[in-house]
C-alpha cells in the first residue's frame, strides 16, 4: 500500500540531499588541516632560519651589494645568456638535421646529442679548459691544403671561452631534442597542407609549425635557461669569475663561509623567480586561443557548491 502513496514533488530530493550531506565535510577538513600544518611548517621553519646566528645574516646584507658579488652576477647573467642563444642556435640546427630524412645528417647530429648529453658538464668544461694539453697550437686552412692562419691554443682557450663552448655545446644537445619533440607534436598533415598551397619547406615552418610548436618548446626551454644559471657556478672551477667564484674569493679571504652562500643562494632564487614568471608569460601568450579543461575546482570551491546544491534540494523541498 505504501507504494502507492505520492510524497509530493520534494520526495525525491531527500536521498539527493543526504548523500549531499554525507559527501561535505571530511575531505576538505582534512585538507584544510593539511594546509594548515603546512602554513605552520613553513612559518617554522622561516623563524629557525631567521633565528640561527650562525647564518651572520648582517654579514648577508652586507655583502649582497658588495661589487665583487655584483660582478660575478653579470658575468653569471652574461654567461647564461651567451650560452643559451649559441645553445639554441645549434640545437635548432641539430634538431632539423635529425628531422630531415638524410641519413648522414641525421646520424651525426644523433652522434653528438649522444656524447653531450652522456658526459658530464663538469668533464667537459675541465676538458675546453685543458684544451691545449692535446692541441697545443690550431691552424685553419683548407682541407689538404695550405695553412691560412696558425695560433697558440693557450691565446684562443682562456677561461671564458672555455665556459662558452662547454656550457654553449653541452646546452645544444638538450635542446635538440627540446626542439625536435616540439616540432613532432605538431601534426605533420599541416605541413603537406601547406606546401599544397604553394608554400616552400621552409615558409612552412617558420609561418605554421613552429609558432604552434612553441607551446610544447618554451616551458622545457624555460627550464633549461633556469638550469643554465644553476649549471654557471660549475665554471668555478676553471677560475671564471662568476657568482659562486667571486663569494669563494671573499670567504676565503674572511672565512665567513655559510653567510656567504647565503649571498649566492638569495641571488641564483632571486634570478630564478624573475625567469619562471617570465617563462609563465610567454607559456600564456602562446597558448593564447587554446581551449583547456578548467582546473579542478578547490576545496573552498567546492564547499561553496555543495552549500549551493543543499539550498536547491531544501528550497525544491
Amino acid at each position: 500500500m505504501s507504494a502507492g502513496i505520492d510524497r509530493g514533488p520534494g520526495a525525491g530530493a531527500e536521498p539527493a540531499l543526504r548523500d549531499v550531506r554525507h559527501a561535505r565535510t571530511p575531505p576538505d577538513v582534512l585538507r584544510l588541516l593539511i594546509d594548515a600544518a603546512l602554513v605552520i611548517g613553513g612559518l617554522q621553519l622561516v623563524v629557525v632560519l631567521a633565528g640561527n646566528p650562525q647564518f651572520e645574516w648582517p654579514v648577508v646584507a652586507r655583502y649582497l651589494t658588495d661589487g665583487t658579488v655584483l660582478r660575478g652576477l653579470s658575468m653569471t647573467l652574461g654567461l647564461t645568456v651567451v650560452a643559451m642563444v649559441i645553445g639554441t642556435a645549434i640545437g635548432l640546427a641539430l634538431a632539423m638535421a635529425r628531422l630531415s630524412g638524410r641519413a648522414l645528417p641525421a646520424a651525426l647530429a644523433s652522434l653528438y646529442v649522444g656524447v653531450f648529453r652522456g658526459t658530464p658538464l663538469l668533464v667537459q668544461l675541465l676538458f675546453w679548459y685543458n684544451l691545449s694539453t692535446l692541441f697545443p697550437e690550431v691552424a685553419v686552412g683548407l682541407p689538404f691544403g695550405p695553412e691560412l692562419a696558425r695560433w697558440k691554443t693557450n691565446d684562443l682557450i682562456t677561461p671564458l671561452t672555455a665556459a662558452i663552448c662547454g656550457l654553449a655545446l653541452n646546452e645544444a644537445a638538450y635542446m635538440a631534442e627540446i626542439i625536435r619533440g616540439g616540432l613532432l607534436a605538431v601534426d605533420p598533415r599541416q605541413m603537406e597542407t601547406a606546401q599544397a598551397f604553394g608554400m616552400t619547406r621552409g615558409r612552412a615552418l617558420r609561418r605554421i609549425v613552429i609558432p604552434q610548436a612553441m607551446r610544447a618548446i618554451v616551458p622545457p626551454t624555460g627550464n633549461q635557461l633556469i638550469s643554465m644559471v644553476k649549471a654557471t657556478s660549475m665554471v668555478s672551477v676553471i677560475a671564471m669569475g662568476d657568482l659562486l667564484h667571486a663569494v669563494q674569493n671573499i670567504y676565503n679571504a674572511t672565512f665567513q663561509v655559510v653567510p656567504l652562500l647565503m649571498v649566492a643562494v638569495i641571488w641564483y632564487l632571486a634570478i630564478t623567480t624573475v625567469l619562471y614568471v617570465v617563462q609563465s608569460g610567454i607559456e600564456r601568450h602562446y597558448a593564447r586561443g587554446v581551449h583547456r579543461e578548467s582546473a579542478p575546482a578547490g576545496w573552498w570551491a567546492r564547499r561553496r557548491q555543495a552549500r549551493a546544491a543543499r539550498l536547491n534540494l531544501q528550497e525544491s523541498v
